[in-house]
């Protein structure tokens, strides 16, 4: 089941409904399997509990790396750079993102790949970044493509590319 109602034009976060999330949140429990773990450092993430999402994201990275494939790590990873990003830290999160889409590119991964580019797009879109942020959201929608994602995920990644055009456009009117 998505919990993801949508997402906000003018800052790309989901939108979700706080009670559901936090059912979930409640249901999992202190479950300590990587996708329970993922999913806690999710729901907290966009519950706006992001001094417990952080910690838990630290702990899922450390996880995936003992017990984990390399594709458990890299998903361990961008969720803990995207975490990061709605903390403010703009250049840790770019950084860690990069790194995630670079080897998820060179292995083939092309979901994951877009899942990194799009991420690290939000991040450049939270900066200011949107010429950034539209390469990152174009990159993803292309990958995204080969990799026969849903339809769902094919708008809200152009949701993003159209959010980053119209903030290139008011900032070059603005100037």
């Amino acid at each position: 089941m998505s919990y993801i109602l949508g997402y906000d034009p003018d800052t790309l976060r989901e939108k979700v409904d706080p009670r559901r999330c936090q059912e979930r949140l409640d249901e999992i429990g202190p479950q300590r399997s990587l996708p329970a773990l993922l999913e806690r450092v999710w729901l907290l993430k966009v519950l706006d509990r992001l001094d417990e999402s952080l910690v838990l994201s630290e702990q899922s990275v450390r996880v995936a790396r003992m017990a984990g494939t390399r594709k458990d790590l890299l998903r361990a990873r961008i969720l803990h750079a995207s975490v990061m990003h709605w903390r403010g830290a703009y250049a840790a999160a770019e950084q860690e993102l990069a790194t995630c889409a670079a080897e998820a590119e060179g292995q083939g991964w092309s979901a994951i790949a877009a899942f990194a580019y799009q991420h690290r797009g939000k991040c450049f879109y939270s900066a200011g970044d949107y010429d950034l942020a539209r390469a990152d959201f174009k990159r993803a929608l292309f990958l995204r493509q080969d990799a026969g994602a849903s339809d769902a995920e094919l708008q809200a990644t152009l949701m993003a590319v159209d959010a980053a055009d119209r903030r290139r456009v008011d900032a070059s009117v603005a100037s």
